[in-house]
């Protein structure tokens, strides 16, 4: 049987009001849209591979990675989609294809948005030069939570385009919505708070903090709560939210320290001895590492004392590096005064008794 003949049969064949003929070119450009598709999509491929190896980005090879793997489903519900046009359908058979195309299509875009989630993750908030597992962990989980809010976009946008009214389904999840986040309140603002400490960056795991009245070194930032190690060396739990309304010292990023002490000696000490206090603790300072002098001068003359103020920089932001040096300092200064017999003052008492007449 000549193709002809065949298609004059088709001609005269017809069912659920298209011809047979009808039915032949459906098909055809069926085929014809898949090739279509396809060919582009590997000459625009092979064109933007050609362009990534031209430059130093990695962005345009993502792109080229999310072309690459376009889900075949979504070609083919299109050219169905695009093919059926031709025929007569009924209501109910169109609003089934076009149903299917509105999934294939919200798939696919939900499924590149997450690789692009992911991209940003990995290659812009990651540093792989930092091992922070506390905020890799918070990242990933504030990405899983936008992902999470994509696919039940995407089945709302879904359902709309099928035709259900996703009003009323709208308002019920935003009632229950605001009944679960009054009952998780405390939580999601732990949640929010570790996100802005990730964000802020206003300390991080090993810095030295103060909070109020307790201190210690950060040991793990985690989505609730953060825990720092004391100095008498137990485990001290904060909650977030209390950290970011709280004002915290952080020593951890301190470059030096600035230290001021005060000292004091008898108000038998002679004037030329007063002066040269200030000179020798200046020599004392400037011949340690690690230290910066900035004054030292005599200040006041106290209730037993003539008091000196001396003001110096340690620098580092080591605590016990501060001590040892200030350690240091006090012996140094203790056996140039004990060469030179100056005396400490400390607390004393001195009646004068007259004799009446």
């Amino acid at each position: 049987m000549s193709i002809l003949k065949i298609f004059q049969l088709l001609k005269h064949f017809e069912i659920w009001g298209n011809k047979g003929t009808d039915y032949l070119i459906a098909i055809l450009t069926f085929f014809i849209l898949l090739i279509i598709f396809k060919l582009v999509l590997m000459a625009t491929l092979k064109e933007l591979e050609k362009l990534s190896k031209k430059t130093k980005t990695d962005i345009d090879d993502f792109i080229v990675h999310i072309l690459g793997n376009v889900k075949p489903s979504f070609f083919f519900f299109i050219a169905i989609y695009l093919s059926s046009s031709i025929l007569t359908l009924s209501p109910l058979i169109h609003r089934v294809i076009f149903g299917l195309l509105i999934i294939a299509l919200a798939l696919q875009v939900i499924l590149s948005l997450q690789k692009i989630i992911d991209f940003a993750v990995k290659k812009k908030l990651l540093n792989p030069k930092e091992n922070n597992n506390d905020k890799e962990a918070a990242i990933k989980l504030i990405a899983q939570l936008i992902k999470i809010s994509l696919w039940a976009l995407g089945f709302i946008l879904i359902l709309s385009n099928l035709g259900v009214n996703v009003t009323s389904l709208i308002a019920g999840l935003g009632v229950g919505g605001v009944a679960i986040a009054l009952a998780l309140q405390n939580i999601l603002g732990d949640i929010f708070a570790s996100f802005s400490i990730f964000v802020d960056k206003p300390f991080k795991s090993g810095d030295f903090i103060i909070v109020g009245s307790d201190m210690g070194t950060v040991e793990k930032i985690g989505i609730k709560s953060t825990r720092l190690k004391t100095l008498q060396g137990q485990e001290l739990v904060v909650s977030n939210r209390e950290l970011t309304e709280s004002r915290i010292n952080n020593y951890g990023s301190m470059e030096q320290r600035r230290v001021v002490f005060s000292l004091g000696v008898v108000y038998e000490t002679s004037a030329d001895k007063l002066r040269k206090i200030p000179v020798i603790i200046k020599n004392i300072i400037q011949e340690l590492s690690d230290t910066k002098f900035d004054r030292a001068h005599f200040k006041d003359y106290g209730d037993f004392s003539l008091n000196f103020e001396i003001v110096y920089f340690v620098l580092s932001s080591d605590y016990n590096k501060y001590m040892d040096i200030q350690q240091a300092i006090n012996l140094k200064i203790f056996e140039a005064f004990s060469e030179q017999d100056i005396k400490f003052a400390y607390p004393t008492q001195v009646v004068y008794m007259g004799k009446s007449n």
